[in-house]
């Protein structure tokens, strides 16, 4: 489950959008809140040609599905990128990168319905920046930052200085998959309606409790289907990788070089699969596991979230009398942290203006803090605050998380994670079911094990049935694909990687390790990881499989 808060959603293979996005959210917030291998891509040079406008070459899997010629030769129109809309989060316009290079946008046109190309087509918005050299560019490198749900539109400017040693060989391109942002995203409930929603009880703990549970699972659903019906069976990780074909080709580029963060991975293990010989220089980082099932992926999910609170507890114990928090052990502070969401379910505290933290908003809050050691600090703080009887910063975190800004507004972030997980996923728990899987879910987990056990109801009432059980990642005769696992992932564990590496195939997955903290590897600071990736995008330099960074 992407969006750790997405109460529509199972918890399982989806993750969350990188950090650093959600870190802007935050920042935001506060303030108003007043608190050497082989080489697969050309060397140099444009890798546009002939061949890029074709479709696929007779290798690929897909052909069935491939896009008609008018929307494989169809020409961009770039321009400045507007105002970010609502569902993208809204803000600014993206301001000019280092040196004066300004962020340009378009729209691109792909078939709703692969099955049907000839038939409706839905609008996706993408965002570019051009190559600083271009003498030595390679071609583009497509960006996804995870989610689902995530735009790429508002994502890849937030990142713009990290990857500027990466612009010197491509135009960094990111874009709104379907149902996402401006591409014509899905729409469930007004905010109003929202904030009511998110602050309902997610961990029932009795029959009225489960009943009003269900009964918001329905409703919500029912608003999704009744404002969005026409994209709902279309916004799959399926036709997302299509889309990105199609965006290859009309890019005018022989191979897509891509960079999947968290759930952008699942996405680009999908692509690989249907287009393996379309694969150029990727990587993935903070990687979903391809191999689980949504139980699964949610007891991992629950071990992962444990461990990242478990490792802010020891830090906290570590500094002594520095440490805010009640308790001289990690236990005694994960004891305390309990306790906590205990008195919020019984009662919930104030917060910001009229609105009260509750139960949930607070699980929501501490993981989302959890997702980078940089937010360990405001976590500290937010828990002291909350057992003093404020929820203000707790609340802001969990904001942050489902797409609230300042001005009680949300991105379509969350309901686009629900209708892209519930299309992936043929899983569809009952109430029964659940129930009977709690046990196991609190004992890896006493503080996010119920939330995420009884998520695994979240597609239960959903109106569109769902594709598969899992992903299929295998990509044989695929370029390499660099497989990045940080070893203390809360969203993502770090096994996930392996499995991943493995799924796609011998002599594709490549996996290096981050032995560190929080949701992903590239951004954590790392030089070693750095190193690695950008001599593997830049000159193509595949690392040896089983690198270890730290």
């Amino acid at each position: 489950m992407p969006f750790f808060s997405a109460p529509t959603t199972p918890a399982g293979r989806r993750r969350p959008a990188l950090t650093a996005v959600t870190a802007v959210a935050v920042a935001t917030l506060l303030a108003a809140a007043g608190c050497s291998g082989s080489d697969p891509g050309s060397e140099g040079g444009d890798q546009g040609g002939q061949n890029s406008r074709t479709g696929q070459d007779g290798q690929n899997r897909a052909d069935k599905s491939a896009a008609p010629e008018d929307l494989t030769s169809q020409k961009l129109d770039w321009k400045a990128c507007p105002t970010p809309s609502a569902a993208e989060g809204g803000g600014t316009a993206p301001s000019p990168l280092p040196g004066g290079t300004k962020w340009e946008c378009a729209t691109m046109t792909a078939p709703l319905d692969y099955a049907k190309p000839k038939g409706d087509t839905i609008p996706l918005a993408l965002i570019r920046a051009r190559t600083s050299d271009p003498d030595k560019r390679i071609g583009s490198l497509v960006f996804n930052f995870g989610g689902p749900g995530g735009s790429g539109v508002t994502g890849l400017p937030s990142f713009g200085k990290d990857y500027e040693k990466l612009r010197t060989r491509y135009d960094l391109v990111s874009f709104d998959p379907r149902g996402v942002g401006r591409s014509e995203p899905v729409e469930c409930k007004d905010d109003k309606q929202l904030d009511a929603y998110y602050a309902k009880d997610m961990t029932p703990d009795d029959s009225a409790e489960e009943k009003s549970y269900v009964d918001g699972l329905k409703w919500y659903a029912e608003g999704c289907e009744r404002k969005s019906g026409r994209e709902l069976p279309y916004v799959g990780t399926v036709n997302a990788a299509r889309d990105m074909e199609l965006m290859r080709q009309v890019l005018g580029d022989d191979k897509l070089n891509y960079f999947g963060i968290s759930y952008g991975t699942e996405l680009g293990g999908v692509y690989a699969h249907l287009y393996p010989k379309s694969v150029g220089r990727t990587v993935f980082d903070a990687v979903v596991d391809p191999t689980e099932s949504s139980e699964q992926g949610s007891l991992g999910q629950a071990k992962g979230f444990q461990l990242a609170l478990t490792n802010f507890a020891k830090d906290c114990v570590s500094r002594g009398d520095a440490c805010t928090l009640p308790g001289s052990t990690p236990q005694e502070i994960e004891n305390f942290v309990v306790g906590l969401l205990d008195r919020l379910d019984k009662k919930p505290i104030n917060a910001l203006g009229a609105r009260k933290l509750t139960q949930t908003q607070a699980t929501n809050g501490i993981a989302q803090a959890l997702y980078s050691k940089e937010y360990w600090p405001l976590l500290e703080q937010g828990l002291d605050e909350a057992d003093g009887g404020s929820g203000a910063l707790l609340l802001v975190l969990s904001d942050a998380m489902n797409g609230r800004d300042e001005k009680g507004r949300y991105s379509n972030i969350q309901s686009a994670n629900a209708a892209v997980n519930c299309v992936d996923s043929k899983q569809r728990y009952t109430l029964a079911q659940t129930k009977a899987k709690l046990a196991e879910f609190r004992e890896v987990s006493p503080v996010f094990g119920d939330f995420l056990g009884w998520g695994l109801l979240g597609c239960s009432e959903w109106p569109v049935p769902g594709e598969r059980d899992k992903p299929d990642v295998s990509a044989p005769g695929a370029a390499p694909i660099l497989v990045i696992g940080n070893t203390g992932d809360p969203a993502t564990p770090y096994e996930g990687a392996r499995a991943m590496a493995k799924a796609l195939g011998k002599g594709v997955g490549v996996e290096l390790t981050y032995e560190g903290q929080g949701h992903g590897a590239y951004n954590s600071g790392s030089t070693c990881v750095q190193n690695a990736v950008n001599g593997y995008l830049l000159d193509g330099k595949v690392p040896k499989d089983g690198t270890v960074c730290k």
